[in-house]
């Protein structure tokens, strides 16, 4: 337990030494950073779990090279769209890319909407021991035949907070659970607990940029229709062509899977594009969901006109916050 709790307070001197700057879809992050990233002396890494993958660009709304401003971003096409690219990668590979850009002594901004990745960054995740196959096929023999509530009871009687939030037949969640205590000793619901614990807001530099859902959802329809101008359809076909089989995680990126399904002769071309505009709003509810649930976020508004002087607000309130700590 205590090798575990140092194990995360390392990653968090680590992650928690960067800068944040996230908010929903088509909020307008992308030129913010860009901006941010030159005041801090920052190089700048996606937060985006679709941006991963290559031959995804305009979907994934990723900053072409050339508009980047020489700045170095990182986590950028990096994954084929056949690979299963997970958040255990992301936060391993993000770690790796913290320790490159601070040798050089720059700061790193990360810049992105996926509340996940945020969160995982923020407080890090729980891989636990490897798996079992041979613990895992010896459990499922012995339950095999006998109703789903004889594994849950298993788990109830080891780890009944975990048997409390997973249904009887999440099998392989109670398996995992299961493999967790036969080899650690220790029960999984405790083991996340520690992941569960935020920093006082004061410590981070997390800002989450917010304006009126009504014009959030006004920036959205316009967006939207900007990548399809741009080739959005052209994009989702190529990528259906050119990938024969596309990764699960990859064919349900917002805006892709509904082209597939034009593509697949599912609906029409207006269905698509409407029901790309209406998931999207649905995921920019999500994610202010989402910021909220996170006490390390600060909220900030980018209701002006083309966010004028936000960057310097951020930047003082930096200043603000070194100077509080000098004072302690």
């Amino acid at each position: 337990m205590n090798d575990l709790s140092d194990e995360i307070q390392r990653f968090r001197q680590l992650t928690l030494s960067c800068w944040y700057l996230t908010g929903a879809t088509g909020i307008g992050k992308s030129r913010i950073a860009l901006n941010l990233a030159k005041k801090i002396n920052a190089e700048i890494i996606s937060l985006d779990s679709m941006a991963v993958y290559r031959d995804m660009d305009i979907g994934t709304a990723k900053i072409p090279l050339e508009a980047r401003d020489g700045i170095p971003h990182y986590l950028i096409d990096v994954a084929d769209p056949s690979e299963e690219y997970s958040l255990a990668r992301y936060v391993n590979e993000a770690c790796d890319c913290i320790a490159e850009i601070q040798l050089r002594d720059k700061n790193v901004l990360f810049t992105g909407g996926s509340p996940l990745y945020l969160k995982a960054m923020l407080r890090g995740i729980f891989q636990g021991p490897s798996a079992d196959n041979d613990f895992r096929s010896a459990l499922l023999k012995k339950v095999q035949g006998k109703p789903p509530e004889v594994l849950h009871n298993i788990l109830r009687s080891v780890d009944p907070a975990s048997a409390d939030k997973l249904h009887p037949n999440d099998v392989r969640r109670i398996v995992r659970a299961l493999e967790v205590y036969e080899k650690t000793g220790t029960p999984i619901s405790t083991l996340q607990q520690q992941f569960e614990t935020a920093t006082p807001q004061e410590l981070c530099n997390v800002y989450v940029l917010q304006m009126p859902r009504e014009r959030l959802y006004e920036r959205i329809e316009k967006r939207v229709d900007r990548m399809m101008h741009d080739g959005f359809y052209d994009e989702a076909k190529m990528l259906s062509a050119r990938h024969v089989t596309i990764g699960k995680t990859a064919r349900q990126a917002l805006g892709y899977r509904e082209l597939f399904e034009y593509i697949d002769g599912k609906c029409s071309l207006y269905q698509a594009v409407e029901q790309i505009k209406l998931n999207t709003r649905h995921f920019a509810k999500h994610q202010e969901t989402w910021f909220r649930g996170l006490s390390e976020c600060r909220f900030i508004s980018a209701d002006k006109p083309e966010f004028e002087g936000l960057e310097d607000e951020l930047a003082i309130q930096e200043e603000k916050k070194l100077d509080g700590s000098a004072a302690v």
